[in-house]
């Protein structure tokens, strides 16, 4: 599926983010930005190790990432030059909570234009276990970046 938002084409696609041909890729990562499962997990593999190293220097600096922030890397073995690291909120009921998802997306999309990409691949973020948006709730609509 495509869509056009004033200059921009936005494609949703299913499949390996790993893979995509984009300038940065984002991913789902936690707090600690230790890395994990999901995507998470799939972009260290095949990133390789120069990705937690930087995150390493990231985390003696700052501590980890909270919910709605989001750091940026070089893209390690990737194809993709950067990933944007984005903790999504795990969803307990918190009137916080589709606000810290909206951040997510707009820091990644803030850090990416502080950083001169063009293109960006997102994963679906919070949607994955114990994290997950209730069924049963509309998703947040992000203010779009300025």
């Amino acid at each position: 599926m495509k869509a056009k938002y004033r200059d921009t084409i936005i494609t949703a696609l299913v499949g390996d983010i790993t893979l995509q041909d984009a300038d940065g890729l984002v991913n789902a990562a936690n707090s600690r930005l230790a890395g994990g499962g999901g995507v998470d997990g799939a972009i260290h593999a095949k990133g390789g190790p120069a990705i937690m190293r930087e995150l390493d220097v990231i985390r003696a600096r700052q501590g980890g990432c909270p919910a709605g922030q989001a750091v940026i890397t070089g893209g390690g073995e990737l194809a993709a030059r950067y990933v944007i690291h984005t903790v999504g909120p795990v969803y307990d009921g918190r009137p916080s909570d589709p606000e810290l998802l909206a951040a997510c997306y707009a820091n990644s999309l803030r850090l990416a234009r502080e950083h001169g990409l063009r293109s960006l691949a997102f994963p679906s973020i919070s949607t994955g276990a114990p994290t997950a948006i209730p069924s049963n709730r509309p998703p947040p609509s992000p203010s779009a970046p300025s």
